[in-house]
């Protein structure tokens, strides 16, 4: 057990072995010697000290008190919480040896391959919300209009409307205009 050293000013601290001067901190390393080095203290101080580790971290569930009933549970109880104040040091854990895998392929490939494929999703939601800005205009947009603007088939636009109509939720009225173009407008 590394021992202790406890000031005028109630501070404890562990130490891993007593360094040179600490004659003038008493120190222990058990609860008898706590006991013994505190038998001439007056219970103030073993309540002054109690107090001074309650509520602290990691001593958030002790309690501070006013006195205590006797001498020996105000010892017990603070060894009890000096006891905590020490590092918990567990066994050395067995080194596992680790199964040798392949190179993985540089992330520059894949950072090129997710960078390409992330403006391919936001063209596609661009130009999406784009033919549907154009389709609720009051006269709508004509094939002819939404092919130039994406860039998309005939058959790519009809798709996309009866999907926008049947999935989308939207009311999609689908007309010819005086020139004969196929006009497609969103109905509110």
């Amino acid at each position: 057990m590394p021992p202790f050293t406890i000031d005028s000013d109630n501070n404890i601290t562990t130490l891993g072995e007593l360094p040179d001067g600490a004659a003038e901190s008493p120190s222990f390393s058990n609860l008898k010697e706590l006991a013994r080095l505190t038998v001439h203290w007056p219970l103030s101080r073993l309540v002054e000290t109690w107090n001074s580790f309650a509520g602290v971290a990691p001593f958030d569930d002790l309690k501070p008190v006013k006195k205590f009933t006797s001498r020996q549970t105000a010892v017990t109880r603070l060894w009890q919480a000096v006891v905590r104040l020490r590092p918990q040091v567990g066994p050395q854990a067995t080194p596992v040896a680790t199964p040798q895998t392949k190179p993985k392929e540089p992330p520059a490939k894949t950072t090129k391959r997710a960078h390409a494929t992330k403006v391919a999703v936001e063209a596609r939601l661009d130009k999406k919300a784009q033919v549907i800005a154009m389709m609720k205009r009051a006269r709508g947009a004509t094939l002819s209009q939404i092919i130039e603007s994406t860039a998309w088939q005939k058959h790519t636009v009809r798709g996309f409307v009866s999907l926008l109509g049947s999935q989308g939720g939207e009311k999609i009225e689908s007309s010819k205009n005086a020139d004969g173009q196929r006009c497609y407008r969103i109905c509110k």
